[in-house]
């Protein structure tokens, strides 16, 4: 049975007036936990992938959710057992040492931050979580209550706290926040709500979105949150798998025993290099024919054997062999040969 306990919320600041006659746009604060936090304004550098302002009417509407998010601040203690995650995932798995560290300092100092919680609306006494998917974690596997925000969200709603949230606390890695933006276009939310999520425009959601559909999940899934690593690396990574071949090789790269001992930034950089080694090739073995013509070279990379004929050498055999094609596979059937 939760435990109501009161939660007062600080009084809210008006934003002073510029001196100057130029319109200006005043700070906005996001208390979700009856804390207040200034949003700073963009800069000119900053605007692309930091500002909402002055996108659209569609996303002021979109950020107009999120402010319904700060009526009223109710605390409660709940089992973490009745606590589900978010139906969008946000974050990779973090280290073990990570982990443990952030559960020792709630062990020991307490949770000083409520998480946000909406009830679940098929099961009676159950919920589940917006934002603060470590502290639920951390509770759990202390076996304490977890101290909580109760509301009642929307799909819209739930998603624009947790990415807001997150966003606001950049505790989120380029990778994450662009998985997130993925699963989110997955699910049938709109641009719209997806930029007041991440607090990004178009083109950085559209880049976000581009990058974490170009690599295949198994990849990102192998080298995991890679926090040392931003857009830009992200984006001469992708351009890598694009070369030939080198999607099928990264899939068998992360698959080494060895690369899962190393930690996520240096599966990263490992992958990478890896990547802008053109793989070797084969040397050609010369076939010889019983008069002692050197009729065609063969080499294997890979799965990969390939004939090469030389017309100077033996004219038109080349021509021979591919008109005998069928032929050949046909004997090569009937020979029932091991899959």
């Amino acid at each position: 049975m939760a435990r109501k306990i009161s939660f007062d919320l600080p009084a809210t600041q008006t934003a002073t007036p510029q001196p100057d006659a130029r319109e200006s746009l005043p700070q906005r604060t996001r208390p979700l936990l009856g804390l207040e936090r200034t949003i700073k304004q963009s800069s000119a550098v900053g605007a692309i992938s930091q500002s909402l302002g002055g996108i659209s009417e569609k996303v002021k509407r979109a950020e107009e959710i999120e402010q319904k998010l700060i009526e009223g601040q109710v605390i409660v203690e709940l089992d973490p057992a009745l606590i589900e995650d978010s139906f969008v995932p946000d974050r990779m798995e973090a280290a073990q040492e990570q982990n443990a560290a952030f559960r020792e300092l709630i062990r020991q100092h307490g949770q000083a931050v409520p998480i946000l919680v909406r009830p679940k609306s098929s099961e009676a006494e159950r919920y589940e979580v917006a934002f603060g998917h470590r502290r639920l974690r951390a509770a759990r596997e202390l076996g304490i209550k977890v101290k909580a925000v109760v509301r009642p969200l929307t799909d819209e709603q739930l998603v624009i706290a947790q990415g807001q949230e997150n966003s606001g606390r950049t505790d989120l890695t380029f990778i994450e926040r662009a998985r997130f933006a993925m699963r989110l276009e997955q699910r049938g939310f709109s641009r719209e709500i997806i930029m007041a999520s991440l607090t990004v425009d178009k083109a950085a959601l559209s880049r976000l979105i581009s990058i974490a559909t170009r690599v295949p999940a198994a990849v990102i899934d192998a080298i995991g949150p890679a926090p040392a690593f931003g857009r830009v690396r992200w984006q001469e990574f992708t351009e890598l798998l694009e070369q030939e071949n080198n999607r099928a090789r990264a899939i068998e790269m992360v698959k080494d025993p060895s690369f899962n001992t190393l930690d996520t930034d240096k599966r990263f950089e490992a992958l990478a290099t890896g990547l802008r080694k053109k793989a070797s090739r084969a040397k050609a073995e010369t076939w010889a024919a019983k008069d002692g013509t050197h009729a065609a070279k063969v080499a294997r990379v890979g799965k990969k054997l390939t004939l090469t004929f030389d017309d100077r050498v033996a004219p038109n055999f080349g021509d021979f062999v591919r008109e005998r094609l069928q032929e050949l596979y046909d004997q090569f059937k009937a020979s029932d040969p091991p899959a």
